[in-house]
């Protein structure tokens, strides 16, 4: 067991990550246990806590604590490289790295932060947050992104022996590139606060540090073995152009340091193949700058739209404008929402429940609130708002009924919904709706 736990292995990292994640269950049931109002370890049988340190153990290790195992991994790979110790140049590591790294932080930034792909200029809702990229500029950050991937399968997949040094090193430069991109994108979504439940952002640090921990070992693992080829020149030697260009380049210690030197005419390269395709020659910098609600953005977006999405009406009122018709924006516990005739239509049904019935509309309310909420929350994109919209119709036409039914002026009632409380009693002034 101790054989395969310690060992440098993709199993021993995700067993270490378990281990550590089920530790973490048990002092956290412990702690919430010295607490008597807390259903904590001290009240759990057995069989319910059993399962439950499997499957919490199991999420928290893949989502928590292993993305910091593969860091703390990587960071002792690259020390073994540096001191020529590594074996194996463990690829699988580095790419469990890249993409699942890659795929972690998507879904931070995505579902944690409510980060769209809208840019700076459209109005969003809510939480909701715009684009860190510039759509237009982000064909070239994927294209950097993807040279740099491409040189690193080079020099890691390619036996040494076949790689001439000049691909060598203009393989390093376009993992510099990437390293670079990488850190840029790191400093444009990591504000540095770490307020309330914002120290999560800390694990936006840990794909940078495992990139270039990779580039780095790579980078080391290549210098080193191109050292322990012995180099037949006797070719080269007779041409003084080529002695000379062979003696700079076959200094493998400098490659690093070339790859440099090399990032810049390679990057120039590569605008200007993007130019070709229709990108701007700053793009690069448009990428970043061309947005709002970032670190490096110099674009001011519009104010969000707040609208309360515990409730279906005011989520389906979101949908297209072709379909829900909004009206007007209304104001809802001081916040604007996107207003249309369907919920108003549903306010103004509640609110005469609650003059007319306050028993039954309390009933109603819970009943709502209980089964409601849920079903709203699921509410995440314009086509299911719209079908939501659809759905409501027939309950709309009831509750319009009851309206024209119980009100003198129906269509003040709906009319003077999210209007606002001082516009509302500016309407009941005189006694009755006007």
């Amino acid at each position: 067991m101790k054989k395969y736990l310690f060992r440098i292995s993709l199993i021993s990292s995700m067993g270490i990550s378990y281990i550590i994640a089920m530790i973490l269950f048990v002092m956290y049931q412990l702690a919430e246990s010295l607490r008597s109002y807390v259903y904590g370890l001290n009240r759990l049988s057995l069989q319910e806590f059993i399962p439950g340190l499997i499957m919490w153990s199991f999420f928290v290790s893949i989502i928590l604590v292993y993305p910091i195992v593969l860091t703390g991994y990587h960071i002792i790979l690259l020390y073994l490289e540096a001191n020529k110790h590594l074996l194996k140049p463990f690829i699988r590591f580095d790419q469990v790295a890249i993409w699942y790294g890659l795929i972690l932080e998507f879904l931070y930034l995505t579902e944690g932060k409510y980060v769209t792909d809208s840019d700076w200029s459209v109005q969003l809702k809510n939480l909701e947050m715009h684009t860190p990229i510039f759509s237009e500029a982000a064909p070239t950050i994927v294209f950097i992104f993807t040279i740099g991937i491409a040189g690193y399968f080079y020099l890691r997949v390619r036996p040494l022996k076949k790689i001439p040094p000049l691909m060598a090193i203009i393989s390093m430069s376009a993992m510099y590139l990437w390293v670079i991109e990488v850190l840029v994108f790191t400093v444009q979504v990591f504000k540095g606060d770490l307020s309330g439940d914002k120290w999560l952002d800390l694990y936006l640090l840990v794909y940078p540090v495992c990139i270039i921990c990779i580039v780095a070992r790579t980078v080391i693992s290549k210098v080193h073995e191109w050292q322990e080829y012995e180099m037949e020149r006797t070719k080269i030697q007779s041409n003084p152009l080529l002695n000379f260009a062979d003696k700079i380049l076959s200094n493998s210690k400098l490659w690093p340091i070339y790859a440099i030197i090399f990032m810049f005419p390679l990057l120039g390269i590569i605008i200007g193949i993007l130019l070709i395709f229709g990108q701007a020659p700053d793009s690069v910098i448009k990428a970043w700058t061309e947005t709002a609600d970032w670190t490096l953005s110099l674009k001011e977006a519009p104010q969000n739209i707040e609208y309360d999405e515990h409730y279906i009406c005011t989520v389906a009122a979101g949908g297209h404008k072709k379909i829900v018709k909004p009206i007007r924006k209304g104001i809802r516990h001081g916040h604007e929402v996107i207003v249309n005739r369907q919920l108003c239509i549903a306010n103004a049904f509640e609110q005469i429940l609650e003059e007319k019935t306050p028993r039954f509309h309390k009933l109603v309310r819970g009943i709502y609130d209980r089964y409601g909420f849920p079903i709203a929350r699921l509410i995440k994109s314009k086509w299911i708002a719209d079908i939501i919209y659809i759905m409501m119709k027939p309950l709309e036409w009831i509750f319009l009924m009851v309206i024209y039914m119980s009100d003198v002026h129906p269509e003040n009632r709906i009319a003077t919904q999210y209007m606002g409380k001082m516009i509302y009693i500016n309407c009941t002034v005189s006694g009755k709706l006007l």
